[in-house]
């Protein structure tokens, strides 16, 4: 069933940190308080409430905050049967909210999906490494069955290029061979997968997507480009019933890992959303999920032909995702100039392309905007910004509503007149900051050129225009892990060790709220999660040091305990 959204009644939040707070469940509670379940102590606690408060301690009951300040007071909670938690002098955060990712992506390599990325985050530098890498695994299969990998980088393959279906034949020619690119808006076949697909010289591309071709003829090459790959994604995303399930408990241990403790599935799919939804039913599901259904389901369930049952706060279902552009690295992204270097066989006023006519978007747009629906979209080029603007201003004027609080994705290269948009029609962006550290460099020199590169995931800008956003890691896309995302925005340093765009740094706090309490209030999830306080669920990440302090370093900082709903559920590597 659609959850209802209500609206958060929390004040907007003050970006000054205070010292010490001490609240009480009551003003005038008189008599020590009821022993607590648990009483954390012997560390620091960073509330992010409005007022990034700083406090000693908290007692929990029933899952929930019930104190949170000094720790002279917080010892009066504790009774014969209270826990008691030492802290030992880590620094207690709220449990990272997941502003936009797709879970459980980063678990496929339990259901023998090949890790295709190149350095930093894998080992793949050649063609003839990805080769290899992806025939092990087809030794493994039988006959006929897909191989998979995801993650190839074609500017960080010492080759420069993507791999090509002959290339992909040299894995196997007995199995159909599929391999992503990193963005998730490319991907490759062999012959025998472009057989299997019914792709061949008198297949046209189509609306919104490229079938690439060997020069000078028609003759796919095997390079298929976001809604050309539509198919081959959900063949190659068939799991067994085995596999869903170790995918997801291997994503799981992935997000806890990292202090995340409420998740998203960032495009859901009717299949996904019932095996996520049956994970929830049966216990398997160790993690609070927000599932953000395709256009396809959503349609469905505003049509009443699907319905799904929200658990409590484990599952819910949150915006309706629809997808404007591609990616700015696949050379999909939709940019209202060109491209600083042109990919190649395309000419020097290249600008990429829509997924989807601006027509298109603004009827989907108003169909979910009128229906009362939240709308997250996914725009990474600033032409694509436009068309995703245009249609929610459209649908503000053709039917107004308060607090639609529309999410635009990415919004990578938002200029400055589309913030100030933005801020006047309520959309409020995610910034994949990440961009900086893994793709600063291209971005400079490839892909967008050193001015706009640097003015990429603006979150400065949005600052100053007191627009509230949150920032995230596109999982699988790259790692989970909101500690390397927040150091990212704040210092905006490429894998080079260079600084990309000074002047849209923000401060650690606000990256903390970023990762926190500003994606809560994105998701309207505030008024139970995103902050410590009183009310809301003992979700909580404990850090070995306190990331205010030490700018420079918090991709250093490791998550040394996550608990959800003061249910200890990840204890360092020893509880993996």
């Amino acid at each position: 069933m659609w959850r209802t959204f209500r609206r958060s009644t929390r004040p907007l939040y003050a970006l000054v940190a205070l010292a010490l707070i001490h609240c009480t469940p009551t003003a005038q509670q008189q008599g020590p308080p009821p022993p607590a379940d648990q009483v954390f102590l012997g560390g620091t606690v960073l509330t992010v409430n409005a007022d990034n408060g700083i406090a000693e301690a908290v007692a929990v009951t029933d899952g929930r905050v019930v104190f949170v300040g000094r720790r002279t007071t917080a010892e009066q909670y504790i009774g014969a049967a209270t826990q008691t938690v030492d802290l030992a002098g880590g620094t207690m955060v709220p449990g990272f909210v997941d502003a936009h990712s797709h879970f459980p992506g980063s678990g496929v390599a339990a259901a023998g999906v090949v890790d295709l990325n190149s350095p930093p985050i894998g080992s793949v530098q050649t063609l003839a490494d990805l080769i290899e890498q992806l025939a092990a695994q087809a030794a493994k299969e039988p006959d006929g069955d897909w191989v998979r990998g995801i993650g190839y980088d074609d500017t960080l393959l010492a080759e420069g290029r993507h791999p090509t279906r002959v290339d992909l034949d040299m894995v196997s020619t007995t199995h159909p061979v599929f391999a992503m690119h990193t963005s998730g808006h490319l991907g490759v076949v062999n012959s025998m997968g472009l057989a299997v697909l019914g792709i061949d010289e008198t297949t046209p591309d189509p609306p919104g997507g490229v079938i690439r071709r060997e020069e000078g003829s028609n003759t796919p090459n095997g390079v298929l480009e976001e809604k050309a790959l539509d198919e081959v994604n959900v063949i190659v995303a068939d799991f067994s019933i085995t596999e869903s399930v170790a995918i997801a408990q291997a994503s799981t241990d992935d997000y806890l890992s990292q202090g995340v403790t409420t998740a998203q599935s960032g495009l859901t799919s009717e299949s996904l959303a019932n095996g996520l939804s049956t994970l929830a039913t049966i216990g398997e599901l160790r993690v609070r999920l927000v599932v953000w259904p395709d256009e396809v389901l959503a349609t469905s369930m505003l049509d009443g032909s699907v319905a799904f049952e929200e658990k409590d706060e484990l599952l819910s279902f949150g915006a309706v995702k629809l997808v404007a552009d591609g990616s700015i690295q696949g050379y999909t992204g939709y940019l209202s100039e060109p491209y600083h270097v042109p990919p190649e066989g395309e000419d020097a006023d290249y600008r990429g392309y829509p997924r989807i006519s601006a027509e298109e978007l603004a009827a989907s747009v108003l169909q979910f905007h009128q229906a009362g629906w939240q709308i997250a979209v996914h725009g990474n080029g600033d032409a694509a910004i436009d068309d995703i603007l245009d249609a929610v201003e459209a649908a503000q004027t053709a039917s107004p509503r308060s607090d639609a609080r529309t999410i635009l994705i990415h919004a990578q290269m938002a200029r400055d007149d589309q913030l100030d948009r933005m801020t006047a029609i309520d959309v409020t962006p995610s910034f994949f900051s990440l961009h900086t550290y893994y793709w600063g460099d291209r971005h400079r020199d490839i892909f967008m050129g050193p001015e706009r590169a640097a003015r990429m995931s603006p979150a400065a800008s949005a600052i100053q225009r007191g627009l509230r956003f949150s920032i995230h890691t596109d999982t699988p896309v790259v790692p989970m892990d909101p500690l390397r995302l927040m150091w990212s925005a704040v210092n905006r340093i490429s894998t080079s060790g260079a600084v990309l765009g000074e002047a849209q740094r923000i401060s650690p706090e606000q990256a903390l709220r970023a990762v926190t309490i500003d994606s809560a209030w994105q998701l309207f999830l505030s008024e139970d999660r995103g902050s410590i306080e009183v009310g809301k669920l003992a979700d909580f990440a404990v850090l070995s040091d306190n990331p205010l302090n030490r700018p420079e370093t918090i991709a250093d900082i490791e998550v040394l305990q996550t608990w959800l709903g003061a249910e200890l559920v990840y204890d360092g590597p020893s509880s993996q």
